[in-house]
């Protein structure tokens, strides 16, 4: 579902429109705009990632961020009720992995999918009745209360809204990872490396979005696609450069 990537994602999950004043990440779909910070939307790129290479539909993903945002805000917590850590408050106890397993976002992601995809009918069930299959929590209709964020953030995250994803960075985190080290998440994450490579439309929005998400740890300070560049200073997309590929996401 990669095709044209060229974006930095920074996601920011807030209710206001206009461009960001500090660092942080905005998801904007028909509908609504929401703000999160760098942390949440690295989080919610490797969840809708993780769908992508599991071949999971785009509904997944919104009821996997609805999830995630009820249970931990997006946020990776080291801690939790009883055993209970990661992205979806995951309890190596009741056979979910590792304590080190579930608090990596890849693992506890596609462990998710895996549960959700044995619940009979989850398609076309409400997202909150979805949810709580997966996470038998203590407050089943929670979930419900994220419904409207956790569909923004799929639509932008998943390429169906273009250049609906964008972060605003006033710098970068820790040393510049390696040059391969990008490729190599996004392989592992998507299950391909669409970057630099001729993808669809759809395709490419999601990684241009993927790459805007992780753009504060890969460094990244542009992403181009389909005509438009997001910038990491500016916090948004603009018209692209002369002679930048329309199908082929680009990241500097």
């Amino acid at each position: 579902m990669l095709a044209g990537l060229a974006t930095v994602v920074a996601v920011t999950i807030e209710r206001a429109h206009g461009p960001l004043a500090t660092s942080g990440c905005r998801a904007t779909s028909a509908v609504a705009s929401y703000s999160i910070t760098l942390e949440q939307a690295q989080n919610a790129a490797i969840i809708a990632a993780v769908a992508l290479r599991k071949q999971m539909p785009d509904h997944a993903v919104t009821i996997a961020l609805a999830a995630s945002l009820q249970e931990a805000q997006l946020r990776n917590l080291p801690y939790g009720d009883l055993d209970s850590v990661g992205l979806f408050q995951q309890r190596p106890s009741q056979g979910w992995g590792t304590r080190a397993q579930v608090l990596d976002p890849n693992y506890a992601a596609s462990a998710f999918y895996d549960h959700l995809s044995l619940v009979s009918g989850w398609q076309t069930m409400p997202v909150t009745d979805a949810a709580q299959l997966v996470q038998h929590s203590a407050a089943p209709n929670a979930y419900a209360a994220w419904e409207g964020e956790a569909r923004s953030l799929a639509s932008a995250l998943t390429g169906e809204v273009a250049a609906g994803f964008s972060c605003r960075l006033n710098s970068f985190g820790g040393a510049a990872p390696p040059p391969a080290a990008l490729a190599q998440a996004a392989a592992t994450e998507m299950g391909a490396q669409p970057l630099g490579v001729p993808v669809s439309t759809k395709a490419g929005w999601e990684a241009a979005a993927w790459a805007v998400a992780h753009a504060y740890n890969y460094h990244l300070s542009s992403v181009s696609f389909a005509g438009r560049r997001w910038t990491a200073a500016s916090g948004t997309w603009a018209e692209a450069r002369p002679g930048t590929p329309a199908n082929i996401v680009t990241v500097t």
